[in-house]
C-alpha cells in the first residue's frame, strides 16, 4: 500500500470538541494527530458526515491548547473513529 501521508503522525490522547450547528458539541479523544490534521474516537455518538466542516477545540486537563476553534474537515469515518484535516 502507498503512503500519502504528508505529515508525520505522532500518537497522542487529547481531548477534542467538534463543534457543528446542525449537530452541537461532540467530544472526542486523539489517537492520533500531525500537522495535517487528527484521527479522533467519538464514544456513543453520531458521527458528521464525510465533508462537514466542525469547529475544533482541542483541550488539555487545565484549558484549552487552542484559544479560538480551528476549522477541521471530517475527510474519513469508520466505527467510532473520524478522520479529520486542517482547513486552511
Amino acid at each position: 500500500m502507498i503512503e500519502r501521508r504528508q505529515h508525520e503522525r505522532t500518537s497522542r490522547s487529547i481531548r477534542v470538541e467538534m463543534r457543528h450547528p446542525a449537530f452541537g458539541t461532540l467530544i472526542g479523544f486523539t489517537m492520533d494527530i500531525s500537522d495535517g490534521g487528527a484521527q479522533v474516537q467519538v464514544e456513543n455518538q453520531p458521527l458528521p458526515p464525510v465533508g462537514t466542516e466542525v469547529a475544533v477545540l482541542f483541550r488539555k486537563v487545565v484549558g484549552p491548547i487552542n484559544s479560538e476553534p480551528v476549522t477541521m474537515r471530517v475527510v474519513r469515518q469508520f466505527r467510532n473513529t473520524v478522520g479529520l484535516v486542517f482547513v486552511a
